[in-house]
């Protein structure tokens, strides 16, 4: 019997977070961007796949910081191009 890897217990790979349509709203709000102006992350990343979050939806990646405590970045989860 298998198990599988759950990427987000690793010590390395930061808290990933699928955020509300209100909280995105505020977040595009507070810095007057739209979502296309956000950084992107692939649909296929483990950590995106393991949170069940699926494209066009937006994220939240809290990371810890030893100069700011608590860092958090937003990405916008986007399909990965056909080759």
């Amino acid at each position: 019997m298998s198990t599988k890897l759950n990427v987000l217990e690793h010590v390395m790979v930061p808290d990933h977070q699928i955020m509300s349509e209100d909280e995105v709203s505020e977040l595009l709000t507070r810095y007057n961007i739209t979502t296309e102006q956000l950084p992107k992350i692939y649909h296929d990343d483990p950590a995106v796949k393991t949170i069940g979050a699926e494209a066009d939806d937006v994220i939240r990646i809290i990371r810890t910081s030893h100069t700011a405590g608590r860092a958090e970045a937003y990405r916008l989860v986007i399909r990965k191009p056909k080759k």
